[in-house]
């Protein structure tokens, strides 16, 4: 670990430009990248928060097929979209930029060249899935088959999402193509490949040896398990219609592999950065003494911990990273995000149903963060949080200050007397917290650094509590002066320690307190008196309120009708069954019918006892619906009966005959009925 740095690199995750921004990204990278650097500014470090849009690689491609759009208008469309949520959410970058940009272009190209100068790759032709209807290879995603290792059978050519594996397209079972749906053939082409095997010595140093104790056991476990299995060379290009040229000759129509470019996006975006503010972007890349932090999910681990550092490896003048703090995966409402299902709380949505409510997601993703397993996201549990929490606690404790303090004294914060021993053992508490969240906050322990945050709130009120002020300003107005002011140092300090955490929470508490300019971290912890005597502050704002039922059983009914959606759409049909003859179809008589009488077979949940009206005669029908339908709701139902079936006794009643009866969308069963008004009963279905 690197002591004391001079300047920090932050760089969180680029998203993908070919969907929005939902709530697992939001969990697992950004927000804790978030609250690191905006603590780390707190402490006047030299920070640059580093981003932006992933905007090549084969899910763009994929995106625009579906959409019938250009890649372009894909990560036109989405970039815009992912910035607004970043801003509306405070992530605080310092520079968000595009793998799309000129600069970030140049940068890969010229990366990618001193390492092909340098002989780094290796050139091989290789045996590549190939689709021949749709005339061009298959890179990636562009192939789904059966997992080898898991027997998912709908893994990507890349990896298997239900285990997790890292997968080449070549190693997929029954491998079908997402383009044409075709099984594609193997053909031959040349690419360039990093030869990762001859960083096995460095890569088991590096982090096997000198990581061994400071990074996460999740993602020391992962690299290890790679190193450990042998790593092989890795192709660096693919054959694509979308991405950054590969700079030499003879690598006509083909790009650089997205998995190359992306992460060298942290350097263009920092050089973008730089030229902007006159900066000089090197000692942020190739200083020892720059701490370098990548913010990262789960899935990304090979690529930050192996591939990427391989590659900064070779090129020779660049620093590694300190630390890769990669977060699991966060699931919502016991199953996992998925883009292409739609099944995921997606940002821009959030405020149009939450507005201004902002800090409450994420306070409920910090304080159920997946940091070390995978964790669940529930619509109760977001309002518990917000209710019994955010509202409860914190915001109850600010607004019993500020609203005590207009009413015993119009505003002003009071000039106190003597300190009795209950006020110095508060504030001497106070004045441990800076150093105890931020503790936990370097070391990469977000929850636990939340959880200290709400401590300072409850210490709040605990102070309240047993001093009584409301109780104590009718028998000893002094007294209460100072309980008033110990109480308002505590709520200052709060305006300053939820920053990382609750950005827009504590700007409306600083301006409730009018004293922003006047504090800042190590105040708390070195300064006695954080808001003076004398200082007026500003009327009382809740800073949260109240989420009811109904505003949650909207978002649990939203996910519902999604996943009804996704059901109906992936339903498949049953296989048809065996061929039989015309003259087997001819000795069925399917006749219309009108229900006259329904009831429920006595000691049967699931049978109908019916009268039915065939044209022919009226007979009793037993069927197998109780559990779908109430005997009044169908009686005067027109029906299709199939009237030529053997009798057959149910539960000691003769059933003569079958209603016909299919299922919808939804699973639900419905009556095969004809559609048409005005046919009558006794009629032949043929």
């Amino acid at each position: 670990m690197i002591q004391n740095p001079k300047r920090y690199t932050i760089t969180a995750a680029l998203p993908y430009t070919n969907g929005p921004i939902h709530i697992g990204h939001l969990a697992g990278v950004y927000v804790p990248a978030d609250i690191y650097s905006r603590y780390l500014r707190l402490q006047n470090k030299d920070v640059a928060f580093i981003c932006g849009s992933d905007e090549h690689g084969v899910a763009i491609s994929m995106k625009a097929k579906k959409e019938g759009i250009t890649p372009q208008e894909v990560i036109d469309k989405y970039d815009g979209i992912i910035r607004k949520s970043f801003v509306d959410f405070g992530i605080s970058f310092d520079n968000y930029s595009r793998t799309s940009a000129e600069i970030h272009h140049k940068t890969a190209s010229e990366f990618f060249k001193k390492l092909y100068d340098n002989g780094d790759f290796i050139e091989e032709v290789t045996q590549q899935l190939y689709d021949a209807k749709a005339n061009q290879f298959l890179a990636d995603r562009f192939v789904m088959g059966t997992c080898p290792k898991c027997a998912n059978e709908e893994a990507y050519g890349d990896q298997c999402e239900k285990c997790g594996s890292t997968l080449n397209a070549t190693d997929l079972i029954n491998p079908k193509s997402t383009i044409t749906g075709e099984t594609p053939i193997l053909k031959e082409t040349k690419h360039w490949f990093l030869p990762l095997n001859r960083y096995e010595d460095f890569l088991t140093k590096w982090i096997l040896e000198g990581h061994k104790n400071d990074w996460k056991p999740n993602v020391y476990g992962q690299v290890k398990s790679w190193i450990d299995g042998g790593l092989e060379p890795r192709a660096v290009t693919r054959d694509l219609d979308w991405g950054i040229d590969v700079p030499v000759e003879g690598a006509e129509g083909k790009k650089l592999y997205v998995w190359f470019d992306a992460p060298i996006g942290y350097i263009s975006s920092t050089k973008e950065w730089a030229l902007r503010e006159g900066k000089d972007w090197e000692p942020y890349w190739k200083s020892d003494d720059t701490k370098l932090v990548h913010f990262i999910g789960k899935d990304n681990i090979v690529f930050h911990c192996i591939i990427f550092p391989a590659m900064l490896k070779a090129e020779g003048t660049y620093i590694l990273p300190d630390n890769v703090p990669a977060n699991e995966f966060l699931n919502l409402e016991g199953n996992k995000l998925s883009t292409s299902k739609n099944w995921a709380v997606w940002l821009h949505e959030y405020l149009e149903d939450f507005p201004e409510k902002q800090d409450v997601l994420r306070y409920a993703l910090t304080s159920n963060a997946p940091e070390t397993k995978d964790n669940d996201f529930t619509w109760k549990d977001f309002q518990a949080r917000n209710n019994n929490e955010l509202v409860a606690i914190l915001g109850n404790f600010i607004n019993r200050v500020i609203v005590l303090t207009h009413k015993y004294y119009e505003g002003f914060i009071p000039t106190p007397n003597e300190f009795s021993e209950v006020d110095h053992a508060t504030l001497t508490e106070l004045k441990a917290y800076p150093a105890v969240i931020g503790s936990s906050i370097e070391r990469y322990r977000f929850r636990e650094a939340l959880g200290e945050l709400m401590n300072v709130a409850r210490l709040g009120n605990k102070y309240l509590a047993d001093e009584e002020p409301w109780k104590m300003v009718k028998t000893d107005p002094e007294r209460v002066k100072t309980q008033m002011y110990v109480a308002l140092q505590i709520a200052a300090a709060l305006s300053v320690l939820a920053e990382p955490f609750l950005p827009f929470t504590a700007a409306k508490l600083k301006k409730m307190l009018d004293n922003s300019d006047k504090l800042a971290w190590e105040n708390i912890s070195e300064w006695d008196e954080l808001i003076p005597s004398g200082h007026q502050i500003k009327e009382a704002e809740l800073l949260f309120s109240k989420i009811e039922d109904e505003e949650i059983q909207k978002q649990i009914d939203k996910l519902e009708a999604t996943k009804t959606a996704n059901q109906a759409e992936n339903k498949k049909a049953a296989p048809q069954k065996e061929l039989i003859q015309f003259e087997d179809f001819a000795k069925m008589d399917l006749r219309v019918g009108t229900i006259l009488e329904a009831e429920k077979m006595p000691k049967a949940n699931k049978l109908l006892v019916l009268k039915v009206d065939t044209g022919i005669d009226v007979r009793t029908i037993v069927s197998g619906i109780a559990e779908s339908f109430m005997p009044e709701e169908i009686i005067g139902k027109q029906v299709t009966v199939l009237v030529n079936l053997a009798p057959r006794a149910l539960r000691g009643v003769e059933s003569q005959g079958m209603i016909l009866m299919s299922t919808n969308a939804e699973g639900k069963l419905v009556f095969v009925n004809p559609a048409a008004e005005g046919v009558a009963n006794g009629e032949t279905i043929n």
